[in-house]
């Protein structure tokens, strides 16, 4: 292929290729001159023109296929509009000659068609140039379509279209001539050809003035014509056609020259809705053949008409645009209504006619107002609608009052208005329903009376209006809540008073039934209360119904509608109501068989009649509660349900009889009793109904064959039951089109009525299946059948094989002994049956049972695939493979298999062709390969001539598609088949005319699942990979520039799944181009394919395809339909408005994602762009203006032209790229806010630092972070939260949420001491106070009071009085709570005042525990820089202010917070404890809405205690308030449960009993939460529970409580450390080692307390007598489980163990000490490490002398591991904060008085000094590792020992001497830091006050530490390391001297003198001294002085003995005398900062 990538055709490549391989050659070669000839400079295109037309124009004669003619079309003309075009006309005229050609033959054919395309395609791009030659070629072409079949005609229309787009004006001499051609073809017989001449006439209009002037009428009567037989294509291509002429006649000026002719006039709106309006009245008849038709009565206008007109109404009505339809909106709609009202009775002649009719009415309005209108303009239609509403209600008055009640009941004018009615009720609906809460100020609305207005027409005579008016109040009440429980109010209260109405009982059961069926849609819920009203209230009119005969039909069904509707409110409520319902379920069967046959006896037509209604209310009731109510369906429920069944059954079997006796009145009831009795049948296990199985099966099959059903309804029937793939290559009706809702009733044909609502109003409370349209259920004939047919395949599986048999003979038997139409009816229903069993066997893995069962199927279904139906063909052929499925034999499913062969060989039928070879691939599909190889390749080469047969498209489509199927199945086995395939496929793409447009989305399917099967080796470079990955893309290529749009899809998804393997082979630009252009297509399926694309490309490359779409957009001229958007606002942008308007919610949900993954992979580099694009969602609500007009419907990408006279209206809005967006994208735009600030947060630090982002800012201007947009972000949040629409406000307020929470901290560089977001206080308060006001919804209220609690714990505002604003909100919500659930609002469910109350009390305790923490920060001194900047930031008086703000409410507060934690505390309780629950609920829930209040509660009580912790410790558990006992008295409502009884106030528990309940109450919810954490559970949760823990442990009292009760210790212990083990969190860690520690101090407290009481009481007994306190009491036994040290002691492993594993002997291997090397571990390790040293040291405390022996070995391993495993050598002589806890811990243990106690102490002597080993024991070189350790950590340690412990410990000589040992070595350690440690150390021991411990020390060490100095002294000292270690040494020496006996003293002092005085400097060297030396000088100097005054005799002696020192210091002293008196000071400082520095950490611990 790289050999056609060239300018001129490499002929010699070309000629060597053979005949299918030519044909793509030159296809690539045409692909590759189109990018190459426009990139390619004008001179060099000349040089080459000559020989490259030559070589275009012999391509003709090659016969090309449709794409290639195109493309060559295409390619010549580029090449003359950039070369010279004098040769232009010779080409012509060789096309002309070649169309003039008189071959007629098939041969011949490609070449003339390709002329014609060629001529197009130059005039197109040549234009005017070309004026002169076009009469005769127009002529000339025209003259050919004469005798031209379709695919001629076809061709030549869309060249005719392509001339007049080139010549424009010039064309208007053949004007005529080309309109006269295109009318005859635009009722062609060919579909195709019909589109091409709507968009040669489209094109046509542009210029031809008379089209929309004076032939105006003769095109809208063609176009009528056209509808007529049409299908979906022709119908969206004419609409286009007809409504865009008719708006053009209303918008056109005409030019001056015009004025001459006087018959121009302008054309007003009244006459073009008048001719549309025929159009839908009177279809395409002329007037005359009309009104002979009325005469006879005869049919109605033909749906395909109507649908065609419905939809150039929207097409008219869009093109026009918003603004226009906003003027003109009254005239419009009652136009529209008109089309329903009864002065058209053709319309509206049958029920039929009329539902179709008012589907078509509801397009119109839903699409125009849904579409076009934005909100505020949709409002004021609301407001029109209403209007008509209530004109229309007051003529029906008037006809009502009338006094004669014959003229009234026989007036046609009550069903005059009916179908206006419903039509104006419904849209009134919708439009509600898609406003949501932004029509809340259409409500409320007095002037307008929307309400009055639809409640006034529920008592309108007619059953639809009735039931379009309860539809319209549910749409109002889901869209708006609030109104949900006062329209429920108020229509109950008329259904009490207008009991006596029939009318009024329908109607208003209907409005209540649909209002219940809303509240599936409001989260918040009705009052629970309503359940009871609606239950009595159906009782009473079933129990009333038998009083009255004019009401007993109303009120029976009245009655069951309001049970059937309260059971969609689910468990909770139904519940309550069960056992009544029951009751009356048992009451309306007759008890036995005998009664009914009594009942058969009596009785008349009437009370049948009623009783029918009754019993199928009964059961739709019943099927309602096991629909909705799963939960309740228990063993003992289904028993109850179960006696009246049989005999339900028994009547469906007297039916028949039943209605013999009493005719045609019986029927329709009869008929829905069935039905309902069949749908409750399908929902119920058949095990319920064993005993009656056959008397059903038998039922059924009389159903399904009965022989008064007129009509084959298989459009309904039969979808379900085929495979969904392959309904696609059926009417492209079954495929999702945006014109489903009307387009269906041609999918049922003529006989068939669509759904509608008054067909069965049970449907009204049901869930709506396609979001806001009405519910539309089938007429009951039909909706039997398709029960009937679910049910059979229910039961045909659970009867005996027998049974079986018998039946699907009898069902054999009926198919053929009817005729004719009848046969095929029953036809269908008995294979819909059979599918159905088949399916339910499938699923249930059930057994077919014997060969004969086999043998009937077999038949039954052959004779399905034989049918002429399509659809019946399809369901066949899933049920062929289903058998085979259930069969299970591979002997079974081979001779299916070969059936099925046998077949396509011999049969030469379409039908028998088509059949079979979708069989073969169902089959492939279920079975996979069919296992062996041999079948597969005869299926693939049977399927191969099938797709060949091009004299039936038919065939060749469904043999494609079972290709596809088969390829999709096989899998690798398919490999082999590959490239036979893919070259067929090519081919064939080149050659299927496109008027085929089926067979080539067939080839697209299979091109599809080659793709798939090849998979990732397209990533190959192999010759026949590279070749077969180039024919798919040439494959691509092709289906890309078919006209067909889901050819189009085909192709993008081939593309998207090539991109997924291959993805380096796809080229992005032009596949993003080609998404691009079709994302406003008017064919949804297109707009998914792209979608889903895009989608899946942004994941991988988000950047590249926006930038790839931007560029586009640049460059493109007229190409795309969205360009102007994405040129202003990028790809994204132009999402948005998509999503702004699409409908359809699957491609909503991709637009959602793809614009989720762009935001992630670029919002971060794109920060500017996208918060303008959120910020102009968000901003363009503030001012409602209308939607401007955007053509949806363009079809073609070039048909933008025509719109630039229409769209006047484009250009004014530029400033605005969103116009009026829905509320629905506001949302999604301010969950984007949210999500962009997430990404921000991953990203670079300054996003969240002011300072740092404007420095970069500077620095580099392209830089762009997050923090310079605050103002937005506030500015958006603020926006949104204060928006009419609720969901909005909640996104509002969590985005405002957000940005606080991650703004709080950012500090404002300009003013320190402040932080940026305090500028925003005022917004920030105007953003909230909205949420308080008391029409609220709670869901708001509580959403701001989590915001408010938020801005008032973040520190932002200091100032008290700029606080109480927000502070102010939260106490009026306190307020509001106070009185508890009865108080707030009965609009909603009680769990929504749970909701409200709980989020007022979470906020109030988060700013409690905010306060509380800020003041103790403030009461200890300033630790930290942050908290004094903080300190200064909210000055000292606003940390105690908050708590002061929070003080004044804290009374009320804590009651509240307990009371709340109570109702917690029951909730949680087991379900069998329930009985033990207080029956009227808690202070916050009623008892029936627990369940749902359970969830609000776990939301907020985590914070609520540990507010009421903190609480309770700050008032020391002393119970304060002195009427707390008695304040429930006065105040019955509030919640003091906590503090009395039950409800009696007589007994008041004492102050001890309420704190211990208290104490108990947080304890238990605490231990219930943490020792079963959830995997939910918040990390928010866990550490306010610990942290309320820590603060009850904090007082006295509680730790009291823990430490007298051991159990609850241990308890606690064991929860905690689960809770250490499950979450891996630091501070959650930490937190709950706090809590440990508070356990143990508690303890210890608690033994202490113990030992002195008891020192107390036997304070005369000896001491031996004492008994023990403490754990292991005498034995010194720790029992696990029982033991809180072994708890704790666990607990503490198990944090040691996980950060140093090294400790765990079983780990490390033996239980020694194995080297390891010393690690510094992270800051979070060693806090928590550090914490747990804190624990051990002070467990030995909490034991008996002989517990404390059984723990120590444990202890000191673990300290002393911990101090080997971390003492690493940190620089400067640091040490790490593990080592200095271990030391700290060490030493607590070695001093700990058990140590000394008299029955521990030699025990604890053995284990010191074991221990003492170990330490030593770590210097040791194994394998030579000892230098890694810190030799002062191990020192100190060994001083640690010898300082701390009793003497006996360190003194036996073995260890004392390895000690000396140890320093002597450190000592000769270069390291200066160690050596001045070691001196440190040194003298910490010499100074100890014990000889026998110091004494060996200092004989052995001091000797060389002397040495050393003199050392120091000849060298003298070069550093301040030296100098310091020179002076450690001396201050050692001193104290020796200090400590010496006195006949020592001399010989040491003798030492230190000439030490000293050696370093004195006299007069002159001391000038020029270092000043090192200086301040040796002065150090010797001072401490000379000092010596010689303590031991003067010995001074004097050593002066005496040695004048040279003596002659020394008096220089020294008399030179430095001056200076001495300044230095001193000064030296002082000099030894400080060493001193402090290095030896602070170690003082500590010694």
């Amino acid at each position: 292929m790289e050999l056609a990538h060239s300018l001129l055709l490499n002929e010699e490549a070309y000629n060597q290729l053979g005949e299918v391989q030519r044909a793509e050659f030159i296809f690539d070669w045409l692909r590759y001159l189109e990018k190459l000839l426009l990139a390619t400079s004008r001179s060099d295109v000349r040089e080459k023109q000559k020989t490259l037309v030559e070589q275009l124009l012999s391509l003709l004669n090659s016969s090309p296929g449709p794409p290639t003619r195109k493309l060559l079309a295409k390619n010549l003309g580029i090449l003359y509009s950039i070369g010279d075009t004098f040769s232009v006309y010779e080409t012509i005229d060789k096309c002309n000659d070649l169309i003039r050609s008189k071959d007629d033959s098939p041969s011949y054919l490609p070449t003339k068609l390709a002329a014609v395309v060629c001529l197009g395609s130059l005039y197109k791009k040549l234009g005017r140039i070309l004026v002169n030659t076009f009469t005769d070629t127009v002529g000339n072409i025209l003259k050919a379509m004469k005798s031209a079949e379709s695919q001629g005609r076809y061709e030549i229309m869309l060249s005719l279209q392509n001339i007049l787009n080139g010549l424009g004006a010039a064309a208007i001499p053949c004007h005529r001539d080309v309109y006269k051609a295109a009318k005859s073809c635009l009722t062609d017989r060919s579909m195709a050809v019909r589109c091409a001449a709507a968009k040669c006439l489209l094109e046509l209009q542009k210029e031809a003035i008379f089209m929309w002037s004076t032939d105006l009428d003769s095109v809208a009567t063609l176009c009528f014509k056209s509808f007529e037989g049409s299908n979906y294509d022709v119908r969206i291509s004419v609409s286009k056609l007809l409504g865009t002429v008719l708006a053009k006649a209303i918008i056109s000026k005409h030019p001056g020259a015009a004025a001459s002719r006087q018959s121009m006039r302008r054309v007003s709106l009244e006459e073009v809705l008048e001719l549309l309006g025929t159009g839908f009245l009177r279809g395409s008849s002329g007037f005359l053949r009309a009104s002979g038709d009325m005469l006879k009565g005869t049919s109605s206008v033909s749906r395909d008409v109507r649908v065609g007109v419905t939809q150039a109404y929207v097409v008219f009505v869009s093109t026009l645009g918003g603004t226009w339809l906003e003027k003109n909106f009254a005239a419009f709609l009652s136009h529209i209504l008109s089309l329903v009202s009864q002065s058209h009775p053709k319309a509206t002649q049958t029920q039929t006619d009329a539902v179709c009719g008012r589907r078509c009415v509801s397009f119109i309005l839903r699409a125009t107002i849904g579409g076009l209108l934005g909100e505020k303009a949709q409002i004021a239609a609301a407001k029109d609608i209403c209007q008509a509403i209530w004109k229309l209600k007051k003529v029906m008055d008037a006809v009502m009052s009338d006094s004669n009640v014959e003229t009234r009941l026989g007036s046609t004018d009550v069903t005059a208005s009916q179908h206006m009615l419903v039509c104006a009720l419904q849209e009134l609906g919708n439009l509600t329903y898609s406003l949501g809460t932004t029509a809340a100020p259409l409500l409320q609305d007095s002037s307008s009376g929307i309400l009055d207005s639809v409640i006034s027409v529920i008592v309108h005579p007619s059953i639809s209006v009735r039931l379009a008016a309860a539809w319209c109040l549910h749409c109002i009440a889901v869209a708006l809540p609030s109104y949900l429980t006062p329209l429920l109010d108020r229509c109950l209260e008329r259904l009490t008073v207008l009991k006596s109405s029939p009318e009024a009982v329908t109607g208003f059961s209907f409005a209540v039934a649909a209002l219940l069926g809303a509240v599936k849609h409001c989260p918040l819920g009705i009052p629970h209360g309503k359940g009871k009203i609606i239950m009595t209230l159906a009782e009473d009119l079933l129990c009333s119904a038998a009083q009255n005969s004019r009401l007993s039909a109303q009120r029976t069904q009245a009655g069951w509608l309001l049970i059937a509707a309260l059971m969609t409110l689910g468990p909770a409520v139904v519940s309550h109501h069960l056992a009544r319902v029951l009751l009356l379920w048992k009451c309306v069967f007759p008890v036995s068989p005998k009664d009914l046959e009594t009942e058969k006896s009596r009785g008349d037509s009437f009370t049948w009649q009623v009783t029918l209604e009754g019993r199928a209310g009964a059961l739709c009731a019943v099927k309602s509660f096991v629909s909705h109510c799963g939960d309740l369906l228990t063993g003992e429920v289904i028993q109850r349900l179960l006696p009246p069944l049989p005999c339900a059954v028994d009547l469906l079997t007297q039916l028949s009889s039943v209605l013999k006796a009493y005719g045609s009145p019986l029927k329709t009831p009869s008929l829905v009793y069935r039905q309902r009795l069949y749908e409750l049948l399908i929902l119920l296990p058949p095990e319920t109904y064993e005993g009656n199985l056959c008397a059903i099966l038998k039922e059924l099959a009389a159903d399904l064959t009965a022989s008064d059903i007129q009509v084959a309804a298989s459009a309904f029937l039969l979808p379900p039951l085929c495979h969904r793939d392959d309904l696609v290559i059926l009417s492209p009706l079954l495929q999702e089109t945006d014109h489903r809702f009307i387009e269906e009733q041609l999918l049922l044909g003529n006989g068939i009525a669509c759904g509608s609502l008054e067909y069965d109003p049970y449907a009204i409370y049901e869930k709506d299946v396609l979001g806001d349209s009405v519910p539309k259920p089938l007429p009951p004939v039909l909706s039997v059948i398709s029960s009937a047919v679910k049910l059979f395949g229910v039961v045909c599986a659970h009867v005996g094989e027998a049974q079986r048999l018998l039946i699907l003979e009898q069902l054999l038997d009926s198919i053929k002994h009817t005729k004719g139409a009848r046969q095929q009816v029953v036809q269908l229903h008995v294979v819909s049956s059979l599918s159905s069993f088949l399916k339910y066997l499938a699923g249930s893995k059930g057994n077919l049972g014997p060969e004969e069962m086999r043998r009937l199927a077999v038949a039954l279904v052959m004779g399905a695939l034989e049918s002429p139906n399509p659809l019946l063909r399809c369901a066949a052929a899933e049920a062929w493979a289903r058998l085979a499925q259930v069969v299970d034999d591979g002997a079974f499913t081979a001779a299916l298999a070969q059936v099925s062969f046998d077949k396509l060989k011999s049969a030469r039928d379409v039908v028998t062709r088509t059949g079979y070879s979708l069989a073969l691939g169902s089959l492939h599909r279920y079975l996979g390969g069919i296992s062996s190889s041999q079948h597969l390749n005869s299926c693939v080469g049977i399927l191969y001539t099938l797709s060949q047969d091009s004299t039936s498209p038919d065939v060749q489509t469904w043999a494609l598609h079972s290709l596809s199927l088969i390829i999709d199945s096989a899998g690798p086995l398919y490999h082999m088949h590959v490239e036979p395939t893919l070259s067929l496929i090519i081919m064939l793409l080149l050659n299927v005319p496109p008027t085929h447009a089926e067979v080539q989305q067939s080839l697209g399917r299979c091109l599809n699942a080659l793709i798939t099967t090849l998979g990732p080796e397209l990533q190959g470079n192999s010759t026949s990979i590279s070749t077969l990955r180039t024919s798919c893309l040439l494959g691509c290529a092709v289906m890309q520039d078919n006209p067909d749009c889901l050819v189009q899809a085909q192709a993008i998804s081939c593309l998207q799944q090539l991109h997924m393997f291959a993805p380096r082979h796809v080229n992005l630009s032009s596949l993003v181009s080609c998404l691009c252009v079709n994302l406003c297509s008017p064919y949804l399926l297109l707009r998914r394919a792209v979608l889903a694309c895009l989608r899946q490309l942004v994941q991988r490359e988000a950047a590249e395809v926006s930038e790839h779409a931007v560029m586009l957009a640049k460059d493109s001229r007229e190409e795309l339909t969205l360009d102007a958007n994405i040129r202003e606002v990028g790809l994204e942008g132009a999402l948005l408005t998509l999503l702004d308007k699409e409908t359809d919610q699957k491609l909503c949900n991709d637009i959602k994602e793809t614009l989720n993954h762009m935001l992630t992979s670029m919002a971060v580099d794109k920060l500017s762009f996208w918060l303008k694009l959120c910020k102009d969602v968000l901003a363009a609500s503030a001012d409602f203006t209308t939607v401007t007009c955007v053509d949806t419907m363009q079809e073609e990408e070039g048909d933008k032209g025509d719109d630039a006279s229409v769209l006047t209206t484009r250009n004014d809005d530029k400033s605005y790229p969103f116009t009026n967006p829905r509320w629905a994208t506001r949302v999604f735009a301010a969950e984007c806010v949210c999500r962009i600030i997430n990404q921000c947060e991953n990203a670079h630090s300054a996003h969240f630092d002011i300072a740092l982002a404007q420095e970069m800012k500077k620095r580099d201007s392209r830089n762009d972070f997050l923090v310079l947009h605050l103002a937005d972000l506030i500015r958006m949040a603020f926006m949104a939260a204060t928006d009419h629409s609720d969901q909005l406000r909640l996104s509002g307020l969590e985005t405002l949420l957000v940005v606080i929470r991650r703004f709080a901290a950012i500090p404002e560089p300009e003013f320190p001491g402040h932080v940026i977001l305090e500028q925003y206080q005022a917004n920030v308060g105007a953003a909230l106070r909205p949420a308080f006001a008391s029409e609220t919804p709670p869901d708001v209220t509580a959403k701001a009071c989590q915001v408010c609690s938020a801005w008032i714990a973040s520190g932002v505002v200091s100032d008290l009085n700029d606080l109480r604003r927000v502070h102010q909100l939260l106490v009026s919500s306190l307020t509001k709570i106070q009185a508890g659930k009865e108080a707030l609002s009965h609009l909603y469910n009680e769990s929504a005042s749970t909701m409200e109350i709980l989020a007022v009390l979470k906020a109030w305790a988060e700013v409690y525990i905010i306060a509380v923490e800020r003041h103790k920060s403030h009461r200890q001194p300033l630790k930290t820089t942050t908290c004094s900047e903080e300190s200064v930031r909210n000055g000292s008086y606003s940390s105690d202010g908050l708590l002061d703000l929070v003080h004044t409410d804290l009374g009320t507060l804590s009651r509240l917070w307990l009371a709340a934690l109570q109702d917690f505390a029951l909730l949680t309780l087991p379900s069998e404890f329930a009985s033990q629950l207080p029956v009227e609920g808690g202070a916050f829930y009623t008892a029936e809405t627990s369940e749902n209040a359970k969830l609000h509660y776990y939301n907020s009580w985590a914070l609520i205690l540990h507010a009421t912790a903190l609480w309770l410790t700050s008032t020391g558990f002393v119970v304060a308030d002195p009427d707390e006992g008695v304040s429930h008295l006065s105040r019955p409502v509030t919640p003091t449960s906590m503090c009395q009884g039950s409800s009696s106030g007589a007994t008041v528990k004492s102050p001890e009993d309420v704190c211990t309940d208290r104490f108990h109450l947080i304890l238990g919810i605490s231990v219930e939460f943490l020792c079963s954490l959830r995997s939910d559970a918040t990390m928010e949760s866990i550490t306010a529970c610990l942290h309320a823990l820590q603060a009850l442990l904090d007082v006295p009292w509680p730790r009291s409580k823990i430490g007298s009760d051991q159990d609850l210790g241990i308890e606690l212990l064991n929860v905690l450390h689960r809770v250490i083990l499950t979450r891996e969190s630091p501070s959650i860690q930490l937190a709950s080692l706090e809590v440990v520690r508070q356990i143990i101090c508690a303890a210890q407290e608690h033994v202490k307390e113990k030992r002195r009481s008891a020192e107390v009481d036997d304070g005369a007994a000896e001491k031996e007598t004492l008994p023990e306190f403490g754990e292991g009491k005498d034995t010194g036994g720790l029992v696990p489980g029982k033991s809180l040290v072994f708890a704790t002691l666990e607990l503490c492993v198990c944090i040691l163990v996980r950060q140093l594993p090294e400790l765990n002997p079983k780990l490390t291997g033996s239980p020694g000490v194995k080297a390891t090397k010393p690690q510094v571990l992270s800051e979070d390790g060693s806090r928590l490490v550090s914490a747990a040293l804190v624990i051990l040291s002070e467990l030995p405390a909490v034991c008996s002398p002989e517990g404390s022996i059984s723990i120590l070995p444990t202890i000191l391993y673990l300290t002393i591991g911990v101090l080997r495993e971390t003492a690493v050598k940190l620089p400067g002589g640091q040490v790490s904060s593990t080592v200095a806890a271990s030391l700290q811990a060490l030493k607590g243990i070695v001093s700990s008085p058990m140590a000394r106690a008299e029955k521990s102490h030699t025990a604890w002597t053995d284990l010191l000094r074991s221990a003492l080993t170990t330490v030593l024991d770590c210097w040791d070189p194994v394998d030579g590792t000892h230098q890694e350790l810190d030799e002062i950590s191990l020192l100190t340690a060994i001083t640690v020992f010898i300082l701390s412990t009793s003497p006996e410990v360190t003194t036996i000589p073995c260890l004392q001497k390895r000690c000396i040992e140890k320093f002597k070595a450190t000592l000769e350690i270069k390291d200066p830091v160690v050596q001045i440690k070691t001196y440190q150390l040194l003298l910490s021991i010499f100074q100890y006050p014990n000889p026998a411990v110091a004494y060996p020390y200092i004989y052995s060490l001091v000797s060389s530490i002397v040495e050393k100095l003199q050392e120091i002294d000849q060298r003298k000292p070069e550093d301040t390391t030296e100098l310091q270690i020179f002076q450690e040494g001396i201050k050692v020496l001193e104290a020796l001297v200090a400590i010496a006996e006195e006949q020592h003293r001399s010989q040491l002092v003798a030492c230190l003198l000439p030490i000293l005085i050696s370093f004195l400097l006299d007069d002159n060297t001391l000038g020029s001294a270092t000043s090192i030396m200086k301040s040796l000088h002065d150090f010797a100097l001072q401490h000379l002085m000092q010596i010689g005054p303590q031991y003067s005799s010995v001074f004097k002696n050593v002066m005496a003995s040695s004048p040279a020192l003596k002659a020394r210091l008096e220089a020294a002293i008399k030179g430095n005398q001056e200076s001495v008196k300044v230095k001193i000071p000064t030296s002082k400082h000099t030894k400080n900062p060493g001193k402090n520095a290095s030896i602070q950490l170690k003082t500590n611990f010694l």
